[in-house]
């Protein structure tokens, strides 16, 4: 089963992840991400999916409904994130101010709900680990939705910002749940390393992992190369991602300040 893939960007600009059927359909989403040139315009919809499209780096204006809003993101690294969520049947268009990156998450979902839009202003951001360990996995994590806060989703999706030479995912664990990470480092030549079960692959700027369900998965970037990385999980039928199952032969990091 592959777990680890870097893909490259179409003529189009379009860099196709994960498909429900097809490549990596464990992941149990469609995930797709976009280069978008200045003055391009994308729609999204679907009769059968939940949708969210997120704004990687670059400046939008977000289109849908009877709503519109402008969008600036200079830097994956350094600004917070604008996150369109929307239900089944909602049209989303969005076009580029100026050259920009987008990633479109979905699956599929017969609940209708209404269109939450996330900004720097309304997103969940935490840090995580700043007293463990030297530091040394501290990680600066933004959620846009979860359980939580959507129940109503059979996603969730968030960012993750790990400063160079640093851990997250950590200590290790693991969910029923499938995950899916997208990395970004703002130098091309930034790696690190993902860990899934007894695998290894290298991190590479726009590479991205499927974690299958019960597999633990801690990461590591190499020194001088913050990394990015999107965090996207499908809940499970009857049973939603709520929380980490930590490794008990780790669990001892827990208690360590």
């Amino acid at each position: 089963m592959k777990i680890f893939d870097y893909p490259e960007f179409d003529r189009a600009g379009k860099k196709i992840l994960t498909r429900t059927k097809g490549s990596f359909s464990n992941a149990m989403m469609n995930i797709t991400v976009y280069r978008m040139d200045k003055g391009q315009s994308l729609s999204f919809t679907s009769n059968s999916e939940e949708m969210a499209v997120l704004l990687v780096q670059g400046e939008l204006t977000y289109s849908w409904m009877k709503n519109k809003f402008s969008a600036l993101r200079r830097s994956f690294l350094k600004d917070g994130a604008f996150c369109l969520h929307a239900c089944r049947d909602t049209k989303i268009t969005v076009t580029a101010l100026q050259p920009s990156e987008i990633l479109v998450q979905s699956t599929e979902n017969s609940e209708t709900f209404e269109s939450k839009f996330y900004t720097p202003e309304n997103c969940t951001e935490e840090t995580f680990g700043r007293n463990q360990f030297d530091g040394k996995a501290q990680r600066t994590v933004r959620t846009f939705f979860d359980y939580h806060t959507a129940p109503y989703s059979n996603m969730v999706m968030g960012e993750i910002i790990v400063p160079q030479g640093g851990w997250s995912s950590y200590p290790p664990h693991q969910h029923p749940q499938p995950e899916v990470y997208y990395y970004r480092f703002e130098r091309p030549q930034g790696f690190g390393a993902c860990f899934i079960g007894n695998d290894v692959n290298k991190i590479k700027d726009g590479s991205f992992c499927v974690v299958p369900g019960g597999l633990t998965h801690p990461q590591v970037n190499a020194p001088g190369y913050p990394m990015y990385y999107v965090w996207m999980i499908r809940h499970l039928k009857g049973n939603p991602w709520t929380d980490r199952i930590y490794d008990p032969a780790h669990t001892w990091l827990l208690d360590e300040t």
